[in-house]
């Protein structure tokens, strides 16, 4: 079977509950930044900040129940678009079988040096195409 998403497991801090008793909305984007480490990898194996090479380009947040303290969250991560130079990445929430956020982030092949985008190249488009998100 080959990987067409990754997935992190979170356990919700008491601190990240805000005071209506469920997880802060200002927490689920740091949760799917931390989620989307794997696509750094494959861009940058060795996340070596002098070499990065991606750059948000914006994302969007759609919380569809409430997310609790005490109860693990599963953030799905998988590549919904890929475009010439930016893809996008759809990030979904689960806690107790229930979707509670989802995600979506375009990244851009960055070149910091030149301050333009690239395209990406071949052999990182093949990894992203085979992260749809479809079970093989």
């Amino acid at each position: 079977m080959s990987v067409t998403e990754y997935s992190l497991e979170i356990h919700p801090r008491f601190t990240e509950t805000d005071g209506l008793g469920h997880i802060n909305n200002t927490v689920i984007p740091v949760w799917c930044e931390a989620a989307r480490t794997p696509i750094f990898e494959i861009f940058n194996p060795e996340l070596d900040l002098q070499q990065w090479n991606l750059i948000v380009a914006g994302f969007t947040v759609a919380f569809i129940a409430p997310t609790y303290y005490g109860k693990s969250v599963t953030v799905k991560t998988f590549v919904s678009r890929i475009g010439n130079s930016s893809f996008e990445l759809t990030q979904t929430c689960w806690q107790a079988g229930n979707k509670t956020a989802e995600v979506k982030t375009t990244l851009v092949h960055y070149d910091y040096s030149c301050e333009k985008s690239r395209p990406i190249p071949e052999d990182i488009r093949e990894m992203l195409a085979k992260l749809n998100g479809e079970s093989v």
